[in-house]
């Protein structure tokens, strides 16, 4: 299961990017080093070539026998060659230096490439599928033995997937199949002739607590799944889901006497639509049985700076700030005890696994006159404009 990463501003990725970067390390480094080596030979030929010549314009202007003249010519000489050894070597040393460094940023971009190509497959990867593979081909070496480590691990990672989806996919059949049998033999045994009262109501009990069963089952089946890379990834628009999902939780937000409103924009994004469906399903049926008498729900769709955003606000009761993780961890629940007839306590645990596994985030907001605003904020898909709904 993929873990939530945090969201980072678009912006800042390149100037973070540049900061933390290896190939730029690398090329400061070989350049520091270059131009302090070259400083410690220019120093050292500056001292050789003095002492060379002070030795030889001793010989030719003898101590014995020089003059205040031969002197001075003999001083002019050394600082005239000190000067041109100082700006012709400094000059030579800054240019081989601009050169040198230049090949160390292409020399270091040529040895970090094997690891470009492992991020990139990582990064490819993790956001798609893990049957991709590095493969990587080079002589064995510290980056080759980086490569083989990292397919290995994602062999065991795929394997493991694997088993969890079958696993899933077996716990779905034997859990839900004796509760299909125990519905349909309830349901068979209330249609019969001259049904005592008492049994009929008996059998109306088992079947509400059968529903309750299967649909416990297939949260957490759900909240299993949610929690998987996405392999199904497809452009749509959150307004659409919405719209199907608000008109799907109209006859219980009638029977409930919740009146429900909507202002859906575009907000179009790319992920898994049976997901994405559950998630607002989840949201719209928890705004609605956690609602009061004649209260009321909104639904709200939008594209910001942040992403495409589902907003669904609600009346009810009196929800502390404090209170607001509690409503995200599974089986937890404020008022209820796990068990009641009002859901099973998975409901926004659901909403946020399939946010994260989707590259989003969810935030809850306690209204001042009681009941919450959730807002689900994804990813948005570029490049595309949608058409404003009523």
């Amino acid at each position: 299961m993929s873990a939530p990463s945090p969201r980072t501003d678009p912006a800042a990725r390149p100037r973070s990017s540049w900061r933390g970067s290896l190939r730029l390390r690398l090329t400061a480094v070989f350049g520091l080093l270059f131009f302090v080596a070259a400083a410690a030979v220019l120093a050292g030929a500056v001292i050789l070539v003095r002492n060379s010549m002070q030795y030889s314009l001793d010989i030719v202007f003898s101590p014995d026998h020089a003059s205040d003249s031969d002197s001075g010519t003999k001083s002019i000489i050394m600082d005239s060659m000190r000067r041109n050894l100082l700006t012709k070597g400094g000059l030579t040393v800054l240019a081989v230096g601009v050169l040198a460094t230049t090949a160390g940023w292409l020399v270091s971009g040529r040895l970090l490439r094997p690891l470009h190509r492992i991020t990139s497959t990582a990064e490819r990867i993790a956001g798609q599928t893990l049957h991709r593979r590095i493969a990587l081909d080079l002589p064995p070496g510290e980056v080759k033995r980086l490569a083989d480590a990292f397919d290995q691990m994602l062999d065991r990672l795929d394997g493991a997937f694997a088993g969890q989806e079958r696993f899933i996919a077996n716990a779905a059949h034997e859990l839900k199949t004796p509760l299909v049998i125990n519905r349909t033999l309830v349901e068979v045994a209330l249609n019969q002739q001259d049904v005592p009262p008492e049994t009929q109501q008996l059998g109306v009990n088992l079947l509400a607590v059968n529903a309750r069963h299967e649909r416990l089952i297939d949260a957490l089946l759900t909240l299993a799944r949610a929690g998987d890379a996405l392999t199904d990834r497809v452009p749509l628009d959150l307004a659409d889901i919405c719209l199907a999902v608000i008109e799907a939780a109209e006859p219980d937000a009638v029977r409930e006497e919740v009146r429900m409103t909507h202002r859906l924009a575009p907000a179009s994004t790319v992920g898994d639509p049976i997901l994405l469906e559950q998630m607002i399903r989840n949201l719209v049926e928890n705004a609605v049985r956690h609602n009061r008498r004649g209260g009321h729900l909104e639904v709200t769709t939008r594209h910001s700076a942040r992403g495409s955003q589902v907003e669904v606000t609600n009346t009810g009761a009196v929800i502390s700030a404090h209170e607001i993780p509690v409503l995200f961890e599974p089986f937890r629940r404020l008022t209820d005890r796990i068990g009641s007839a009002r859901g099973s306590g998975l409901g926004l645990s659901i909403v946020r696994a399939v946010a994260q596994t989707h590259g989003g985030d969810v935030a809850a907001v306690p209204r001042p006159g009681g009941g919450l605003t959730v807002c689900v904020t994804l990813p948005a898909r570029e490049g595309h404009a949608g058409t404003r709904r009523p």
